[in-house]
């Protein structure tokens, strides 16, 4: 026989073998999903502020920075998409300087996000032109950005 159990806040239930040896009775309730809020932007064209895409940037210390900077990009009318809500990004931004724990400003985070193409030219010095089967010198730094390959030269048509 089962029987419960009460530690502080916590509730502990004790099942027995002979519990879950007969299946369960509970039925669920259908879990209805309003379809217009799903997305960053709802059906009418407002912004979805509860969307876990924003990152629970709309809530938190610079929420209201946060809120009027996005509404402003979103709604603007401008040629230039957004020209006129700078001052809200700035805005934004300064609030998020005063929080380093919350919105860190680490290069380094940014870095691994988007990696720098990596040099490779130490790694070609040597290489084997598969064609040929023959050793070729690649230059370590080229002046237009590009690897060459210096072929030999026949000496009895000079």
């Amino acid at each position: 026989m089962s029987y419960c159990q009460q530690i502080g806040k916590d509730r502990i239930i004790f099942a027995t073998p002979e519990d879950h040896s007969t299946p369960s009775t509970v039925v669920l309730a259908e879990e209805t999903v309003d379809e217009s809020m799903r997305g960053l932007i709802l059906t009418n064209g407002d912004i979805n502020w509860n969307c876990p895409c924003l990152g629970g940037m709309s809530s938190g210390p610079c929420g209201y920075q946060f809120r009027e900077a996005f509404s402003c990009f979103h709604y603007s009318q401008s040629e230039t998409k957004g020209q006129e809500c700078m001052e809200k990004f700035a805005a934004m931004q300064d609030c998020m300087t005063q929080y380093p724990n919350l919105y860190p400003n680490d290069k380094s985070a940014a870095d691994d996000a988007f990696p720098e193409p990596e040099d490779h030219s130490e790694a070609n010095a040597g290489a084997v032109d598969t064609v040929n089967d023959k050793a070729v010198d690649k230059p370590a730094d080229s002046s237009d950005g590009h690897s060459s390959t210096k072929t030999p030269t026949d000496s009895s048509k000079t």
